[in-house]
């Protein structure tokens, strides 16, 4: 079972956002989307998630069109992390994060939805800010509580009895992030990732745009390298993340190179020719 986009094109007005571009996640891999700014890397996140239809092309989970998928069923099988993470409300970091079992309580939330978010909300390091106002936390730190109410709704915990679509496969669920560490420090960039490779290992499948290539090669199975509104390569880091690839991508000359403890790219962006 797969979450894909196929031949998918969107256009606002005279302007292509994606132009003919396929990308998938299977259970049990992180695939990052990485390229520079304006590639359509957001909006490839937009119309996976079902928020921005397709011009030509389209989405499938499961080989079934997303919008053939019942509302309810979609969101116990694909939770979306956004770029944008404001809140209007004066909402605590727990209930912000609680919000991610809603497809699941239905606004009652059990001692067991409490207790997966709060074993989340320790996973990204911010268990002692649960009583905080949400909008009084740092970037870094709203960031993690999204992250944790993303994971929160593909998570099952005791008492969960998942009904119809989503009873045939509950384990396959799908995390679709927009730079899930954008704004984090290297820490807890690391944290976040171990936290998202451990899902993967558990049968979810994560698909997020990622602006740091050394992260993607350490924690990702497959690159989806885009520009222009196009992919401009799919496969591994290895093959993926080459220097001739990435000067042309982002115009800059890049320095690839073994990693000395591990076995992917290291990726080392240097100053364009005749800057210090």
């Amino acid at each position: 079972m797969t979450y894909a986009a196929r031949g998918v094109e969107v256009r606002v007005g005279a302007a292509t956002l994606l132009a003919d571009v396929s990308v998938e996640v299977a259970p049990g891999e992180i695939v990052a989307v990485a390229g520079p700014n304006g590639a359509g890397k957001s909006t490839l996140i937009a119309t996976l998630a079902g928020d921005r239809r397709p011009d030509r092309g389209s989405v499938t989970l499961a080989g079934r069109a997303l919008a053939d998928w019942p509302r309810l069923d979609l969101a116990r099988r694909r939770a979306v992390m956004s770029a944008e993470r404001s809140v209007a409300f004066a909402f605590t970091a727990e209930e912000v994060a609680l919000l991610g079992r809603l497809p699941l309580h239905g606004g009652d939330p059990t001692e067991a939805d409490r207790a997966v978010v709060a074993t989340l909300l320790e996973a990204v390091d911010c268990a002692h800010l649960a009583g905080r106002v949400f909008a009084t936390l740092s970037t870094g730190e709203r960031q993690r509580v999204a992250l944790a109410r993303a994971i929160a709704q593909v998570t099952d915990a005791p008492g969960d009895e998942p009904s119809g679509d989503t009873a045939a496969a509950s384990a396959e669920r799908f995390l679709l992030l927009d730079e899930p560490t954008s704004s984090l420090d290297p820490a807890h960039q690391h944290l976040a990732m171990r936290l998202l490779r451990r899902g993967a290992d558990a049968g979810r499948g994560v698909l997020a745009v990622l602006h740091d290539l050394n992260l993607a090669a350490a924690y990702a199975d497959r690159i989806v390298l885009m520009a222009g509104a196009r992919v401009i390569a799919t496969g591994s880091p290895t093959e993926v993340l080459r220097a001739d690839l990435l000067e042309r991508v982002f115009g800059i000359p890049m320095l690839v190179l073994p990693h000395p403890h591990r076995r992917h790219p290291l990726v080392i962006a240097e100053p364009p020719p005749g800057e210090p």
